[in-house]
């Protein structure tokens, strides 16, 4: 009895800091994205348009109280290179623009671009657009990448795709890991702690908590045999840090 007593009066404080708390970020995010439009508009190169979505995120991540800390920044060099992040909250797109370099190209899935401000400004920094439900679409746009990861370019990605409230790492897409194998290019694998906690799936308003990131050890393209090796590799690093269960083969 004490304990569903207490059981209930954590998940009325919970409830208690999202009222309160997100209605806040939502105010916050608008003041960050608000200057950030503006000076996207008038900025005329892509990379000077991507300083300013870098800082625009990092102010954003200050303000709420919740910067993001760092953990193996030394694993992610000034080479080029493809970077894989787990994907659980509608957060982790802003947390990797905050955290990464601003020269990384990010692949998003083409319904944001219908996303009032969002798809607006992701297409200014430059992001690449895939639409998962046409294969011609997902091959036109594979082959972009790795033409752009074999030019040097560096390259973000979630490759599970998608996310929703069950925690666990999801099945890998191919498109990221055959990129950088033909490319050549070191995969470094990006777990996100953190902002499933603070705004999951399907929910509105954000919780107070603390984002931290942790660069795993990059992953060599050229001394492994496949794509599918070199997913597998980056995944079981991720797995070692995520502390989520592998949802692969479920």
């Amino acid at each position: 009895m004490l304990c569903c007593a207490s059981v209930t009066l954590a998940n009325l404080k919970s409830m208690l800091a999202r009222a309160v708390y997100g209605p806040y970020v939502w105010l916050t995010l608008a003041a960050a994205v608000i200057p950030t439009l503006v000076l996207l508009l008038v900025t005329p190169t892509l990379v000077a348009r991507r300083h300013v979505a870098h800082w625009g995120a990092r102010v954003f991540f200050v303000l709420i109280g919740s910067p993001i800390r760092v953990e193996g920044a030394g694993n992610l060099s000034d080479e080029p290179c493809v970077v894989v992040a787990n994907h659980a909250s509608y957060l982790d797109g802003i947390i990797l623009k905050a955290a990464l370099p601003p020269q990384f190209t990010f692949l998003i899935k083409a319904e944001m671009t219908s996303v009032p401000l969002a798809g607006f400004i992701l297409k200014r920094i430059g992001s690449a657009f895939v639409n998962r439900g046409e294969t011609s679409h997902r091959l036109r746009t594979g082959r972009r990448l790795v033409k752009g990861a074999m030019q040097g370019e560096s390259l973000a990605f979630f490759p599970e795709g998608t996310f929703d409230g069950n925690p666990g790492l999801k099945p890998f897409r191919p498109g990221a890991f055959a990129a950088a194998w033909r490319a050549g290019l070191p995969v470094v694998p990006i777990v996100i702690s953190g902002s499933r906690h603070m705004l999951p799936a399907q929910v509105w308003l954000c919780a107070p908590g603390r984002i931290s990131i942790t660069i795993c050890e990059p992953v060599d393209s050229d001394a492994l045999e496949s794509a599918s090796e070199l997913a597998a590799v980056s995944r079981t690093r991720m797995l070692e840090h995520l502390g989520e269960p592998d949802l692969e083969n479920l």
